[in-house]
């Protein structure tokens, strides 16, 4: 049996003596050429004696045949030198000498100068172990330390292996827990997904009230910069900020027949004023049946009645019209199936109230502020919508026409985010309020009431938000860059002076450019944690700025969506850079809005088409088919039926294309009647 050479040059390191490689491996093929009779016999000849092996031998895999001489032969590398064998066990020999010690680390030099010869050769795992061995039993002649850390060491890989093992067999994370972080993908469930985001990304959560919700600091945050945009629109439109009772008589309600009706199912009552603990027994605390209310009172589903029982006080002269008011509160409609953001049965909101002397005036107002509501989404949240009038079926309890904006969100449902409501004279009257003209005749006035919720918030999620977690668009992120400091080495004083310094002035250059900046200067939390942290909570832009970047003058921009890689910014450039970049990032988040809403909006379908696509379209799917506009007759009993055959409902007559007079000529997609106008049909949250 010969010895192969290698297919793969061999390279020798420069401190390896061509000498001593050459010693190795000719005491190997020697004994590999000898006949097998006569490497048997040599073999014979080395066979002494047994005595137990000591736990260095099994450390090593040494086969002991006597205290002071081994014998191994390896298949290809052949009988391992002479000097192995005289190696004894720690617990049987004392500290060398330092003679023996110099012979020691010589040997376990030229022994480790072999072993990396032949690793590079590609020399295989099995024929390197007795050379390992080899040296294993050098150092622990030279350190009997080493056996028990290699020991040591060796459990402990076998226990990261197992917990490897059993972390790679733990089943797939859902987010069934409440305290799990994992994000469900869109195309396996859009519904469960925006559940985890508003859970996950710190928005909200669920309250030990059935239907309400705790809303979180950072989701308030967010409702605090839609509230601060929208209560400067409100003001420019002449309204003025008031509050009014939480609680209204139930002999209120009843007053506007419409309005009592379209709220009866919804509201929750008050009845009593006290409760006792007399005669509650295990109840512990119950109801004091002595102090009922006369007048029941209704938790406020909406303020009308209300405030149009304080209009009838502060309303005499025309010269007190128009009269607007607005206040910001929190509303209760009891609700059975709930949705954080979306529907919930205790909700934050702002409702506008308006007293006018002529009809036009009232109409005139409500549309301008659904203007208001539609330009606030699309330039604060970069949610385009679609403005038109609901249905008759649709309006609003009591009034006479109601104007909403709809926007489309990704799996292609309709959202209703904002209404106003032309309310006719119907509250004027039913609270007697009645104003005197220039001519001293007394007129019953003209309403409208105007309103936009927290919904928003679920509008904005659904629009921009991806499996990652939230997106935001940079004008309404409570942060709209955070900046995060990669410490220098521990002990490297001038380099922390240079980085506070940096960083000082890079944060102050980006507030000066009047955006809302945060440090993460969190010690206790890896640069990588922190990254994944604000990437959840759609931070628009990340800042990096590190010992090497301070000493090239530079920073690193990431965004948190359209753009994929890191951008390097020169520091003296960062406000500029970053104040562009934001606003690219926010153009960029309505254009694909945009282009989601006008690809989404079939047009001229026929009845059987939109009924097959959206008859088993459920919020759980990704993608649906999207929003129908087609021609229609105006018909409450057949908007019914197509709500009980797919689901669909009227999402509002589009303003643009019924005012250009789109409907004339077309027969009904439903009815085959003349068409009354363009109908947009779809799926609603």
């Amino acid at each position: 049996m010969t010895l192969m050479p290698s297919a793969k040059p061999t390279r020798i390191p420069s401190r390896l003596g061509l000498a001593t490689l050459m010693t190795a491996l000719s005491m190997t093929r020697s004994f590999q050429l000898l006949p097998a009779a006569g490497r048997a016999a040599f073999a014979g000849r080395n066979q002494l004696p047994a005595r137990p092996p000591s736990s260095l031998d099994r450390a090593c895999g040494v086969a002991v045949v006597s205290r002071h001489q081994t014998a191994r032969r390896h298949p290809r590398f052949g009988v391992l030198p002479r000097f192995m064998s005289q190696t004894a066990s720690p617990s049987e020999t004392s500290a060398p000498s330092e003679e023996r010690k110099a012979e020691l680390e010589s040997k376990i030099r030229e022994k480790g100068d072999v072993i990396r010869a032949m690793k590079e050769e590609g020399i295989s795992k099995d024929d390197l172990a007795p050379h390992v061995a080899e040296l294993l039993a050098l150092k622990a002649e030279l350190d009997p330390s080493v056996v028990s850390k290699t020991k040591e060491t060796k459990k402990k890989g076998k226990g990261q292996q197992k917990q490897q093992k059993q972390q790679k067999q733990q089943p797939k994370p859902t987010s069934d827990d409440a305290e799990s972080d994992y994000i469900t993908p869109r195309s396996e469930n859009y519904s469960r997904w925006y559940n985890d985001v508003v859970r996950v990304c710190g928005l909200a959560e669920t309250s030990p009230v059935r239907g309400c919700m705790v809303i979180k600091p950072w989701g308030m945050s967010l409702w605090d910069r839609v509230r601060d945009d929208l209560d400067a629109r409100i003001k420019d439109h002449g309204a003025e900020n008031a509050y009014f009772p939480l609680l209204i008589p139930k002999s209120f309600l009843s007053k506007e027949a419409e309005h009592v009706d379209g709220f009866a199912k919804e509201c929750a009552v008050v009845t009593h004023h006290r409760l006792t603990a007399e005669g509650a027994g295990e109840e512990g605390l119950i109801a004091d049946p002595e102090a009922e209310l006369e007048d029941p009172l209704i938790i406020r589903p909406t303020s009308e009645t209300m405030i149009w029982n304080m209009f009838r006080k502060w309303i005499v002269s025309h010269r007190d019209l128009p009269l607007k008011v607005n206040q910001w509160a929190n509303v209760m409609r009891w609700e059975m199936r709930t949705r954080p953001f979306l529907r919930t049965s205790e909700f934050l909101w702002q409702e506008g109230h308006t007293a006018h002397a002529t009809a036009e005036g009232a109409i005139e107002d409500s549309k301008a502020m659904l203007d208001q509501y539609a330009d606030m989404c699309e330039k604060l949240l970069a949610i385009p919508v679609v403005k038109g009038a609901k249905s008759p079926s649709e309006r609003f309890a009591g009034a006479e026409e109601t104007y909403t904006i709809e926007a489309l969100m990704q799996n292609g449902w309709a959202l209703q985010s904002g209404t106003s409501h032309f309310l006719g004279q119907s509250f004027g009257k039913a609270f007697d309020v009645t104003f005197q003209d220039a001519d001293g005749t007394r007129r019953d006035v003209w309403g409208t009431s105007w309103g936009v919720s927290t919904r928003l918030l679920g509008a904005l999620i659904m629009t921009h938000s991806d499996d990652s977690g939230l997106v935001l668009p940079p004008r309404v992120a409570p942060v709209q860059v955070v900046v995060v400091p990669i410490p220098p080495k521990k002990n490297d004083e001038e380099g922390k002076v240079a980085l506070n310094s940096a960083l000082d002035k890079l944060v102050a250059d980006l507030k000066g450019a009047g955006l809302r900046v945060k440090v993460d200067d969190r010690d206790y939390v890896r640069n990588g944690a922190k990254y994944f942290e604000w990437e959840r909570k759609g931070v628009p832009l990340r800042v990096e700025l590190g010992p090497r970047d301070v000493k090239g003058g530079v920073c690193v921009f990431k965004y948190r969506a359209g753009s994929e890689g890191k951008e390097t910014v020169p520091l003296d450039e960062i406000s500029g850079r970053a104040v562009e970049g934001l606003d690219g990032l926010q153009e960029h988040l309505l254009d694909t809005a945009k282009e989601r809403l006008a690809g989404d909006i079939n047009m001229m379908a026929s009845y059987e088409d939109m009924k097959t696509a959206l008859m088993n379209d459920e919020a759980s799917s990704y993608d649906g088919p999207g929003l129908y506009l087609v021609p229609w007759k105006c018909d409450a009993e057949n908007e019914e039926k197509i709500k009980e055959e797919c689901k669909a409902t009227i999402r509002c007559y589009p303003a643009d294309v019924n005012e250009a007079g789109m409907a004339e000529g077309k027969k009904c997609f439903y009815s085959g009647e003349d068409a009354t106008h363009m109908a947009l049909f779809g799926r609603a949250f």
